[in-house]
């Protein structure tokens, strides 16, 4: 073969391998699909109120559609130490407007009030647990869409049953919302720390991870099973769960393993029989707190959506890049993912609104601010699944 037949044939098949590139990355752009460009809303802003720093969201939508967004008003610092109020804002017209701030639970001298777990039940009750201290743990309930709150209950009790198992030094549930399941059951994931010394700022870690659940609309609250301690899955704490159409009940799970991915353990009824922890490659594990929430679909396996800072080509792995991703086959693989916010980016939880709108509430920093504020974003879900 002489020579300028060799040189044709070479491009001949350079085209073909860029031809083949090409439609490779135009296939994992279809996946990838743009960044969502609706414009944030501030919901709870450093500069409105007294607070140093808004942190650990937590949003739920009731039956009637009002959105109530939970968080810890940390008063001279952002520190999870902080001396802090369990803080709230409604609104009634979709998230475009709030009202006045809401102290739902106020601190009592100089200890954090934190985790705010919110479940809205099939009932229209709004069931919420939260910790004080990280020693205590209280229920409160609302059956007027956030307007008032019932007195807290001291539930200490429920987390003190697991301590002839687990000698816990830190409690807390969630945070971010929960669920009632299909079945009745109201189950909140929780977490606890073991740590190595008290000290005025107990750690937060070694820790393990387990759900409590009320059976009676949240009357009264028992223990359920701890995760399996799975050697090299380090530190489980802040947990999101969702059922599946099967009924299972699937923990989606932070960690602090080398792996740098989310955990995932199923249970049959939500409380006991946990599968050893899993890694899900397709969602990276910044070490941040993340949220996870369904999406009906009739007649098929329901969706799930997942938003957490997806930093992992960011170096040194920053919570950045606040990622959505979607799931057409109950959290197996996650198929197409859109960013919502490329910056300063922390926790962050989803809501579904009765007319399908998503909902995702997130932390996030303005340039030159050094207090964490919360925005909101809404959404239509249908351009992600017109992407799988």
């Amino acid at each position: 073969m002489n020579l300028n037949n060799i040189v044709i044939k070479s491009k001949i098949l350079c085209c073909i391998f860029l031809l083949g590139s090409v439609m490779i990355s135009s296939a994992y752009a279809q996946k990838h699909i743009e960044k969502e460009e609706s414009k944030p809303i501030p919901v709870l802003e450093t500069s409105d109120h007294p607070y140093s720093s808004l942190r650990i969201p937590a949003l739920a939508v009731t039956q009637k559609g009002t959105l109530l967004a939970f968080a810890a008003g940390r008063i001279d610092s952002g520190s999870d130490w902080a001396d802090m109020d369990l803080v709230m804002r409604r609104s009634v017209d979709g998230g475009n407007t709030w009202q006045a701030l809401q102290v739902v639970a106020e601190r009592e001298g100089k200890t954090p009030v934190d985790n705010p777990t919110p479940i809205v039940g099939k009932d229209g009750t709004v069931h919420l647990i939260y910790q004080r201290d990280y020693a205590r743990a209280f229920y409160t309930s609302s059956t007027d869409d956030g307007k008032t709150w019932s007195a807290a209950k001291d539930i200490t009790g429920v987390f003190d049953a697991f301590k002839d198992e687990y000698d816990w030094k830190v409690l807390a549930p969630g945070p971010g919302h929960s669920i009632q399941l299909t079945s009745g059951r109201l189950i909140v994931p929780v977490w606890l720390a073991d740590s190595d010394v008290e000290t005025p700022h107990r750690s937060h870690r070694p820790s393990r991870i387990a759900t409590i659940y009320s059976d009676d609309n949240g009357i009264t609250w028992q223990r359920g099973a701890l995760i399996p301690d799975v050697p090299g899955f380090t530190n489980p704490s802040e947990t999101m769960a969702v059922e599946l159409s099967d009924g299972r009940v699937m923990l989606n799970i932070r960690n602090e393993s080398t792996e740098r991915r989310r955990g995932v353990s199923y249970s049959d009824d939500g409380i006991s029989g946990w599968t050893a922890p899993e890694y899900v490659d397709e969602l990276f594990e910044p070490i941040c707190m993340a949220t996870i929430v369904r999406v009906d679909n009739p007649g098929v396996s329901p969706y799930l959506l997942f938003v957490n800072p997806d930093s992992k080509d960011i170096p040194k792995h920053p919570r950045r890049n606040l990622t959505i991703k979607l799931s057409a086959d109950e959290g197996k693989t996650w198929s197409v993912a859109r960013v919502l916010n490329e910056g300063v980016s922390g926790y962050s939880d989803l809501a579904m609104g009765p007319d399908g709108t998503v909902y995702c509430l997130y932390e996030t920093r303005k340039e030159n601010s050094k207090g964490v504020s919360l925005y909101l974003k809404k959404f239509d879900v249908q351009p992600l699944i017109d992407a799988l």
